[in-house]
């Protein structure tokens, strides 16, 4: 009776330590949010204020047509640096669950041959099919699990390839278009 209640015992520790790691990794993840959200709100109000400031001393159209080119690049900047590090938290958290759910599966996997083990021990005889069945689908399971892993990494680097990308290629369609912009804004000067 002992040998039980400490198993369970064990395995409800187990349970717990591995919910409180969860929440780690969601507080941790919410906290750096929030941060970051307070940087951008921060930057966003020191920039407007900046951008008032430069509009009150425009004294030309083409000082005006530049003024905004630059601050609808800049802006785009923002919100592209801020979809970075907003992206760059979530596949970090997400990596941290993904292991975590492995390390569970693992270890459940582990937890379950051995008690299939100490059954045989005691079961009578012709168990033995029943329990090299149970344990041919465990490996299974687990070489499937092992798989879908593998892909879900794949997948994930694949995001996070073409976010980095797509990022580059917002930024520099900016860029070329603001210098577009500012060669017809000078041709249309002269």
């Amino acid at each position: 009776m002992t040998t039980a209640q400490q198993q369970f015992s064990a395995f409800a520790t187990e349970q717990v330590e591995v919910a409180l790691r969860f929440a780690r990794i969601s507080i941790d993840s919410a906290e750096r949010i929030i941060k970051l959200q307070v940087e951008v709100a921060k930057s966003t109000l020191e920039s407007n204020a900046k951008s008032a400031n430069a509009l009150v001393a425009v004294k030309d159209a083409q000082e005006a047509l530049a003024l905004r080119q630059k601050l609808a690049e800049s802006s785009i900047e923002q919100a592209t640096n801020y979809s970075r590090s907003l992206y760059e938290i979530t596949s970090q958290a997400q990596a941290e669950t993904s292991q975590l759910v492995e390390e569970r599966t693992t270890a459940f996997n582990k937890h379950v041959v051995s008690g299939l083990d100490q059954f045989v021990k005691s079961a009578p005889a012709g168990t033995d099919v029943a329990v090299a069945a149970v344990k041919s689908t465990l490996q299974a399971t687990a070489a499937a699990v092992d798989s879908l892993t593998k892909a879900a990494k794949q997948v994930a680097d694949f995001a996070d390839a073409s976010v980095k990308a797509a990022g580059t290629a917002t930024a520099d369609a900016v860029k070329t278009a603001a210098k577009k912009t500012n060669g017809a804004n000078n041709a249309a000067a002269a």
